[in-house]
């Protein structure tokens, strides 16, 4: 690995969390343009989340994302992630076990959090059992199902109903009492506020085993990206940085949240809180984002983006390069609880700008507020080295046998 000059050369990104759409929502991703980006935003692997449709909550699906991934060199190796519940419903477990032994490398149920506690705690149980981790979306939807952004000055200056900070929190610390009660390992998956990684710095402290990752885009955006601004958080707001208010491509779930917030996820990447960076792509066709803002998907393009975003956090000093770059490599491994993939290799153009244009992506998904914006750092494709990629059940073995 080297970590100086112009061109830097590191492993090949790992991401915890991406949305692939195939089966079911083909005209926003698919399997081999999804992985096409990801390679071209230097992940040479992505763990494909199961809300798709039908979900991935059987052994024959699972092993059906590993039989339409593109093929090596074309793209970035797919692992798939099965539902918790079946249906991705939140009332019945799906066969875990049977669903890990297929070569499923964790469970979730992203973007419905699993409210029954105790059918939670049963979910913990049983990926302990089968040696995966359980990927939480941390989301209390009482508090926040009406909510189309961040709660706060900005939400109310602009008239659109809030998502508090406390949603996410309330969340994160029922799901650290069930891994403390259970001892199962639990990620808690795209962490925004500074409350949530307060909370699961002082679990690690108490020797609980969760672990946390966090976006490029949480770290780079704040909530008055809603407002117009484009100045990232560590740039002084600049009426040349703007673009329009109720731009749809700003609303994530979870929201952009406030500035302190911002710093307060950096913190816990330099102190090792944060153990990963994950994107959260999530591309949407033009039509579910083309609308009204209360109406449109949630959710940020943000394969191709990644690399300028956390480079523009360490050029401005707040955290150091090599910390970053474990946060996209070593750090996702961990969590999965398995060795980085040998081999696959990288080089980052630290330095060369450009902007963001919809002919420069190859997701379908062209949602991202960062069209027309200028941004410096790029993965150069021409040094992308990758080894052949793992079968399904390669990758349950070597997660089974770590």
């Amino acid at each position: 690995m080297k970590l100086e000059g112009r061109y830097i050369e590191v492993p090949g990104f790992m991401d915890l969390h991406a949305h692939l759409r195939e089966p079911g929502f083909e005209e926003s991703e698919t399997l081999a343009t999804g992985a096409h980006a990801a390679l071209h935003g230097g992940f040479t692997t992505v763990c494909a989340m199961p809300n798709t449709d039908p979900a991935i909550d059987t052994p024959a699906l699972v092993k059906e994302i590993y039989s339409r991934a593109p093929g090596w060199a074309e793209g970035a190796r797919v692992w798939p992630v099965a539902s918790i519940t079946r249906g991705r419903k939140g009332t019945e477990l799906a066969d875990l076990v049977e669903l890990a032994e297929a070569g499923a490398v964790a469970f979730s149920d992203d973007g419905n959090p699993v409210d029954d506690a105790h059918l939670f705690r049963s979910a913990l149980e049983y990926a302990r059992s089968a040696g995966r981790v359980v990927i939480e979306h941390p989301q209390d939807l009482s508090l926040s199902a009406r909510g189309v952004m961040h709660e706060g000055s900005v939400s109310a200056r602009l008239g659109l109903p809030g998502m508090p900070a406390a949603a996410e929190e309330i969340a994160v610390a029922r799901d650290i009492a069930l891994a403390k009660m259970t001892g199962a390992r639990l990620h808690l998956t795209h962490l925004s506020t500074a409350g949530s990684i307060d909370l699961v710095r002082r679990a690690k402290a108490d020797g609980i085993p969760v672990t946390c990752d966090v976006t490029p885009h949480h770290l780079a955006m704040t909530d008055e990206w809603v407002a117009g601004s484009r100045a990232f958080a560590w740039e002084v707001p600049d009426e040349a940085l703007r673009g329009v208010p109720y731009d749809s491509s700003t609303k994530v779930n979870p929201p952009l949240r406030a500035h302190t917030d911002v710093r307060a996820l950096w913190a816990g990447l330099v102190d090792r809180t944060v153990d990963a960076i994950a994107t959260d792509h999530a591309p949407h066709a033009s039509t579910k984002k083309d609308v009204e803002f209360d109406q449109a998907a949630f959710g940020i393009s943000g394969l191709e983006t990644a690399v300028p975003l956390v480079l523009g956090g360490v050029r401005a000093g707040w955290a150091p390069l090599a910390t970053v770059i474990a946060a996209l490599t070593t750090g996702p491994a961990r969590v999965l609880g398995i060795e980085l993939p040998e081999g696959d290799r990288l080089t980052i153009d630290t330095e060369v700008e450009w902007v963001v244009t919809p002919e420069a992506f190859f997701s379908l998904g062209k949602n991202t507020p960062l069209m027309g914006r200028s941004l410096i750092g790029r993965v150069d494709t021409a040094g992308i080295g990758l080894t052949k990629r793992q079968g399904g059940l390669r990758v349950a073995e070597a997660i089974s046998g770590r």
